[in-house]
């Protein structure tokens, strides 16, 4: 009975939340409207306000147009504007900055150079790179020099095919937890199946005087979670935070989100990978076929980047909360040595840099391979830089291939990667959709020597617009699982041929209209 009744509360609290998203957007919505008919009433009694506008108009064009931005950002917002002045100049002045207000990157700036010298480079590892991997040394220093994120050697690294695996061995790890626990991830499901062993666990480790932090995006959990979830987690003794609450406002920052899958125990193991923390994920419940998912654990010096990610985000996101006064305790001796042989580097991708870290790591990948490419990602949504860039490695004779989802989450995005497909079929680039369902994993392999594991579509969102998260793997064994992996993908699903290449009149203006939207998916 009181299970029945956890349960009705629980769904109660999602109508809410979904709720809120609508009231949300709605609030939203009704500001852009009455900006316009604001504009558009005193443009009938001031003649000269049209004429502005359409200077305007004409500025924010010329300005866009120069911009030193991704060429698929521009030209939504230049037609936008060119077709509807005032509606564009409004819903641009409002929405169109993909950078958040100065006081968040500035939060995010104090943060990152109080933390930054604590990740610094092994000169050896990087020696020993150089020596073993000459064509990867260039990300590896890409990473490190542009970026700030060093490469590692004494880090163990075990890859799992399946998101219950990685469960399974999280679960595992944090029981064994002495010190702290840090959960971030994008969308966590409360009252499942998967969640309920995570939380049971949390609350135990928390009684026995761990601390443990859990920290989630509200819009990816906005449909399985309420902001009633962050008390009862805080009763349990589970510290938590909102990653960019919704507001009933428009706001560039809204458009950002934190994609990032990240679990750290004691400052000395880690996993990421692509699963969030529903049942889904784990094929408790099915709701889209069959659900494809991967991940990794780390154990080693590599840890101690994964541990700077979070505490990262969990310092900058609000400045009413209670900062950390010190870092220290989270970065502990490790009395671990492993001759596993590799180099391992953790590495994440902010909008607020305007740095495209993961678009830049692919195409050094794509630019690099000399024999095979492999990508799976569960949206194709690409930019013309990063689609020529996959286009010509097949032109140059590499076995390009993609893997996409046989059964879509989210229809709109499956069309819309669909429309991709031709070009890079007739470039010679090999396309599977994975038949049983829905194929979530983000990967990258090249040529037995490099792979990627992380959070990172290959979409705009991910490459431009989320906070996300990733881990290099070179020459690391576990690079022979991740093959191994892609085979039984491409046995598992349907190579995509020329029947993408042609279409009807009505299908090919269609995706061209839907293009214009690649920017917001």
């Amino acid at each position: 009975m009181a299970r029945k009744k956890l349960r009705t509360e629980q769904k109660q609290e999602v109508k809410n939340g979904v709720r809120r998203l609508i009231f949300a957007a709605l609030g939203m919505t009704i500001q852009i409207l009455y900006l316009v008919f604001f504009l558009l009433r005193l443009g009938q009694r001031v003649t000269w306000l049209s004429g502005l506008v359409n200077l305007l108009a004409l500025f924010l064009v010329l300005m866009i147009y120069v911009k030193e931005s991704n060429a698929g950002f521009k030209m939504p917002w230049i037609i936008l504007i060119t077709a509807f002045p005032l509606i564009g100049v409004v819903v641009y002045a409002l929405m169109g900055q993909r950078n958040a207000t100065r006081a968040t990157r500035r939060r995010f700036n104090e943060i990152n150079e109080a933390l930054q010298p604590i990740l610094m480079q092994d000169v050896r590892a990087a020696q020993e790179l150089d020596a073993a991997h000459a064509h990867a040394v260039g990300i590896a220093h890409y990473l490190h020099a542009t970026c700030g994120y060093p490469v590692y050697k004494n880090t163990k690294v075990e890859y799992y095919d399946d998101g219950a695996k990685g469960l399974e061995a999280q679960l595992a790890e944090m029981r064994k937890a002495q010190s702290f626990i840090f959960l971030e991830y994008h969308a966590i499901e409360d009252g499942s199946a998967s969640f309920d062993r995570i939380k049971e666990v949390l609350a135990e480790k928390a009684k026995e005087g761990v601390e443990v932090r859990l920290f989630y995006d509200e819009v990816g959990s906005i449909g399985f979670i309420n902001r009633d979830f962050v008390k009862r987690m805080e009763a349990l003794g589970i510290k938590t935070r909102i990653f960019n609450p919704v507001m009933p406002a428009v706001a560039v920052f809204m458009n950002n989100r934190d994609h990032r899958k990240i679990t750290v125990i004691d400052g000395k193991i880690a996993f990421t990978g692509g699963y969030n923390l529903a049942d889904e994920y784990f094929n408790i419940t099915s709701p889209y076929g069959h659900w494809k998912d991967c991940g990794i654990r780390m154990e080693g010096d590599a840890v101690r980047t994964m541990t700077t990610l979070f505490l990262e985000m969990w310092n900058a996101i609000n400045k009413k909360d209670e900062d950390d006064v010190s870092y220290e305790k989270f970065y502990p001796e490790i009395d671990f040595h492993t001759d596993e042989a590799g180099f391992v580097q953790p590495y994440a991708d902010s909008p607020l840099d305007l740095e495209p870290t993961g678009e830049n790591v692919y195409m050094a990948i794509a630019n690099n391979a000399t024999k095979y490419l492999y990508f799976s990602t569960p949206y194709l949504i690409l930019t013309d830089e990063f689609s020529r860039a996959i286009a010509f490695a097949a032109e140059r004779g590499i076995d390009v291939r993609i893997v996409t989802p046989g059964i879509p989450d989210k229809k709109i995005t499956y069309r819309l990667t669909r429309s991709y497909y031709a070009p890079l079929v007739k470039k010679g680039v090999r396309i599977y959709e994975y038949t049983p369902g829905i194929c979530h994993a983000k990967l990258c392999l090249s040529d037995d020597e490099i792979a990627t594991v992380g959070t990172i579509n290959l979409d705009y969102r991910s490459l431009y617009l989320h906070f996300e998260n990733g881990v290099v793997l070179y020459d690391k064994p576990a690079i022979k699982d991740i093959y191994a992996d892609f085979q039984t993908l491409f046995e598992k699903s349907e190579e995509v041929t020329c029947k993408y290449s042609h279409g009807s009149t009505p299908l090919r203006i269609g995706y061209s209209l839907l293009r214009l939207l690649s920017p917001l998916m």
